[in-house]
């Protein structure tokens, strides 16, 4: 996997659009580059950009949501509305693009994150959602999250906190960095599992001695089995007992219910009789005197309604000859009024004729003066459409005025047009069209040409520039060999050099141990390495040489200096060969394309300059004018053409205006309303109206008088043969008779309830008579003792009956109990060997890795882990500083990591006491080696290392870039370096400058 390209905009502080393309210079010329800048200015936010446009994750934030950015304010760089970050990558199967954007609704509120993967091949899209982009990138780099951040951005800081821990810290801290927690958790789960799979056993061996404790002896079991049996027929014998005392007790009280009803019937058969007679007394006397008249009530109602309807009849006709003199005085009305609207003396026989040969003379005037406006109106929009292209303002009240400027204009334009027909000598003026198109074609085929020669020349300027950067590859080609080859032999000399002064060194180290060996001879004492016991040289020891020393010091840096000038030569001449086959097939092609280009100008442009023979810009510009010049004559004379047509239109509207002001001042003087038909059909509507109104109130007065008549004497009819018949019943006239009939519903109300009493004495009689032969009946069969006496007796028997019952339950309970805990019990026991058959191998995964914290299994796990670790740092160690391995500590060591110093013969020493440039060589180690850790079965083509150089002195800083150098040139990985030393400027030439303004805002340069 390697990234080929980083976009991104608006960015925490990097406000704006930024891009880093590692396929463009400077970066095809050196791949290891450094990322600098002041603390705060965003060189972690380039590693944020990473992370965030491939998987939605921030490493100091983890995943990222709307939520999120609003509360830590993050992401999305202040005061502006929108945010994105993309990565151009390739993968196993070829070069994709991911893509993370969001913002900001017209609300001001952040909308949800969008995530899009595109295959750069095709230039297509891939159909994701955005949560399933993640997932996609991962399986196209071969690397989860966890696994990309440890393999491609190397945050060696956690290490070097790593390498310093004691032993329970330093297993936290390799689960986190390595992401191996899963080892903790089993070990958890397998604890737990087994205590959960283990808790029901426990559960039911205590219920099995719960049960136990339960269960009857083989005496007590018997005993109550024999006892129950007594008591069960007791308790039968004190059942048929409370039965017969029962019956008895129910017998006395339907006994007493029947008493209780008779001594009810007879108080309603008294109430009753008492009802009849208080009936009697309020209603007997008018309910008579109804009876009597009641085959008159038909007559009687109708000699009331007839005395109504003739009032009522007066009544009408009494309005009806009111009506009649209003309409009269309403005709009068009307007549005056149409005769001030016609301006004659009308009558009821003229006045319809008049008002309509009035409204038509009105309205044919109407019409004359509606036709000449329509009739201007077209002439002025006739004139309007024929001059639009004058700009001339009509003055519709003065034709004249605006006829006289028509005249003005017609003469200017006269001149321009005689004036541009000089110009234009040589154009057919009579088809303006055909000689627009063909000038409009030469210029745009002009213009063409002149855009053509311009990419000629650039193109040819490319040429020139690419011809000068390969001359000087070429140069450089040519000269790199011979330094290189002169930095192998240096390089060889001074290993040599330096391979003879070490082992001067240590024969100068085995000279001076027997040096100090002479300090102790003693004359008569043997020498412990001859025997001799005389030591003519113990006293003149010749001086300590120092110059070795420094010698060997400076054979070493003078070696370190050229391998480090080999390496880079190397590394130029690989990279100038390379571009300078690049330039020479971009030269090939772009040579092919310029003759072609060349060929093709010449056959379609260039007969232009031949003819004309001027430069494409006198051409483009002659052209131009004329083409200018003829769309002013052709607009000139379309001015012309409207004037001429407008001035006869004015005259026609000055007639128009004339004879309507004339038809307008005749209908004036006629009639100055503004509705005439409103006005004489209202006067008509309203006439026709009031002759209607005259013909229905007569008609109406002569049908009522009619019926009145006819009314009075049927009243008078019926009256004396009424009164006849009502004497007979006693009644003096027929107002008492009327008062004496009661309504029907209330005549009818009365007689039912008259009824009811009736009813009611009958059936209390009836009900009387049947419940004392019942009560006799059950007299005969009652016991002699009274219902207290029974009631006693049951009370007895039934609280024996209660006690034997307790009794019997209980015992039954006991032995019922004593049964079921004997058959739960074996249930229990077979449940538990089943069960212990299941979790067998639970039982035996927690006792191998469980605990309830997880430790056993994840010590085990992390300790795997970090010898493998290990191992891969000290092979990425080597390369760094041949002096130090890091290893386990011992059983009687500081729990600590241990450093063994090679140049010390292998001294084991804790990583505490190193300086804090060795720690970070150490550490450095580390994170290359989780790097091959997490992407062993994925090439890593991209790494980046954050901070920790500024702990270097500068020899071993000078060493770390070496290798880092080696390990880009001979893996071509793009390696980039982010820290804020000064020295790195020197020494790495490719760097992304990050510097900060005044407002918080940072900006990116990449400089090489």
């Amino acid at each position: 996997m390697k990234i080929l390209r980083i976009e991104f905009k608006n960015i925490n502080s990097l406000k704006g659009e930024n891009q880093i393309d590692f396929t463009d210079s400077p970066f095809t010329g050196s791949s290891l580059f450094a990322i600098t800048g002041p603390t705060g200015s965003g060189k972690s936010t380039i590693l944020d950009v990473i992370s965030l446009a491939l998987f939605n994750n921030i490493p100091r934030m983890g995943k990222i949501s709307t939520s999120e950015i609003n509360r830590t304010g993050a992401i999305l760089t202040r005061n502006q509305q929108e945010a994105m970050a993309a990565v151009t990558y390739q993968g196993k199967s070829g070069i994709y693009r991911s893509q993370w954007s969001i913002s900001t609704a017209r609300t001001g509120n952040l909308r949800d994150y969008e995530m899009e993967l595109s295959d750069v091949g095709t230039g297509k899209l891939i159909d994701l959602k955005k949560s399933e982009v993640p997932g996609k990138n991962e399986e196209l780099i071969g690397l989860n999250y966890n696994q990309f951040i440890k393999a491609v951005l190397l945050a060696q800081g956690e290490f070097a906190q790593f390498l310093k821990a004691k032993k329970e810290e330093r297993g936290e801290l390799l689960e986190k960095i390595t992401g191996t927690g899963i080892y903790r958790q089993l070990g958890m789960l397998a604890f737990q599992k087994y205590r959960e799979e283990n808790r029901e056993i426990q559960t039911k061996q205590n219920r099995i001695e719960a049960i136990k404790e339960q269960l009857l002896s083989q005496e007590a079991y018997a005993k109550k089995t024999a006892d129950l049996k007594d008591k069960d027929r007791l308790e039968l014998d004190l059942k048929k007992k409370i039965d017969s005392l029962n019956k008895n007790l129910e017998l006395k009280e339907k006994i007493r219910i029947q008493e209780k009803d008779i001594s009810t019937r007879e108080k309603q058969k008294s109430e009753a009789e008492e009802n009849l007679k208080s009936f009697d007394r309020e209603h007997g006397y008018p309910l008579k005197q109804h009876e009597k008249i009641e085959d008159n009530a038909e007559e009687l109602r109708s000699w009331t309604l007839l005395k109504k309807e003739i009032h009522d009849l007066d009544e009408d006709l009494k309005q009806l000859r009111e009506r009649e003199q209003q309409n009269k005085e309403n005709q009068k009305s009307c007549l005056q009024e149409a005769g001030t609207l016609t301006g004659t003396d009308l009558t009821s026989e003229t006045i319809i004729e008049s008002l309509e040969v009035f409204y038509k003379k009105i309205s044919w005037l109407e019409e004359e003066r509606r036709t000449k406006v329509q009739e201007f109106k077209a002439l002025r929009d006739q004139f309007q459409t024929e001059t639009r292209e004058l700009s001339i303002i009509l003055a519709e009240e003065n034709p004249k005025k605006t006829r006289e400027e028509l005249t003005q204009l017609a003469q200017v334009s006269e001149e321009k047009c005689h004036e541009l027909q000089e110009y234009l000598k040589g154009i057919d003026l009579g088809n303006i069209s055909r000689e627009k198109q063909k000038i409009g074609s030469r210029l745009e085929l002009a213009r063409e040409a002149w855009r053509k020669e311009d990419e000629l020349k650039n193109i040819t300027s490319e040429v020139e520039k690419l011809q000068r950067e390969e001359d000087g590859l070429k140069t450089k080609s040519m000269t790199l060999p011979q330094e290189i080859e002169k930095a192998k032999d240096k390089c060889a000399l001074l290993e040599e050099r330096q391979e003879r002064l070490k082992l001067k060194k240590q024969h100068q180290l085995l000279q001076a141990k027997f040096e100090e060996q002479r300090h102790i001879l003693e004359d008569g004492e043997p020498c412990p390495l001859c025997g001799a016991l005389e030591h003519p040289l113990a006293e003149s020891l010749p001086e300590k040489d120092d110059s070795l020393e420094l010698e060997i010091k400076k054979a070493a840096e003078e070696l370190s200096a050229w391998n480090k000038k080999l390496s880079t030569s190397e590394t130029e001449l690989k990279h100038h060969r390379l571009r300078l086959e690049s330039i020479q097939q971009e030269l090939k092609q772009i040579h092919t394309n310029l003759n072609t280009r060349k060929k093709d100008f010449t056959e379609k442009y260039g007969h232009l300059q031949e003819e004309e023979n001027k430069s494409w810009e006198e051409l483009c510009e002659g052209w131009q004018n004329k083409l200018v010049n003829l769309e002013a004559w052709e607009k000139e004379q379309n001015r012309l053409r409207a004037i001429k047509a407008g001035i006869p239109l004015l005259e026609r509207l000055g007639k128009v205006l004339e004879e309507g002001k004339r038809i307008k001042l005749e209908r004036e003087n006629l009639y100055r309303g503004k509705d005439i038909s409103k006005d004489t059909g209202d006067l008509k509507t309203r006439w026709t109206r009031l002759l209607q109104e005259q013909k229905h109130v007569k008609e109406r007065l002569d049908t009522l008088l009619e019926r009145s008549v006819k009314k009075k004497n049927e009243f008078q009819n019926l009256e004396t043969q009424l009164l006849t018949q009502l004497r007979e019943k006693g009644f003096d006239d027929i107002a008492s008779a009327r008062k004496a009939l009661m309504p029907e519903v209330e005549c009818r109300a009365l007689r039912m309830r008259r009824e009811e009493i009736h009813k009611n004495i009958t059936a209390a009689s009836s009900s009387l008579k049947l419940l004392h032969s019942q009560h006799e009946e059950l007299r005969k069969v009652d016991v002699r003792e009274s219902r207290e006496e029974l009631q006693k007796l049951l009370n007895d028997q039934q609280q024996k009956l209660a006690e034997v019952s307790a009794e019997c339950r209980e015992l039954f309970s006991s032995i019922k109990n004593h049964d079921n805990n004997l058959k739960h019990l074996k249930e229990i026991e077979v449940q538990i060997a089943e069960k212990e058959k299941k979790i067998r191998r639970w039982r035996l995964l927690d006792e191998l890795i469980g605990d309830s914290k997880g430790k056993k299994f994840n010590d085990f796990a992390q300790d795997l882990s970090l010898s493998q670790l290990l191992h891969l740092a000290n092979h990425r160690l080597k390369d760094l500083s041949d002096r130090y391995r890091i290893d386990k500590p011992e059983d009687e060591e500081d729990d600590g990591l241990v450093a063994i110093d090679e140049h010390m013969g292998g001294q084991r020493r804790s990583v505490k006491t190193l300086s804090g440039g060795e720690t970070f060589i150490l550490s450095l180690s580390m994170a290359l080696a989780l790097s091959d850790l997490a992407s062993r079965n994925v090439e890593i083509n991209s790494l980046f290392i954050d901070e920790g150089f500024g702990t270097l002195d500068p020899e071993t800083l000078d060493q770390t870039l070496d290798t880092l150098e080696k390990l880009q040139s001979e893996s071509e990985k793009t390696i980039g370096i982010i820290s804020h030393v000064d020295s790195l400027k020197e020494r790495i030439a490719t760097q992304i400058k990050l510097s900060r303004n005044g407002q918080g805002y940072s900006s990116l340069e990449i400089i090489a």
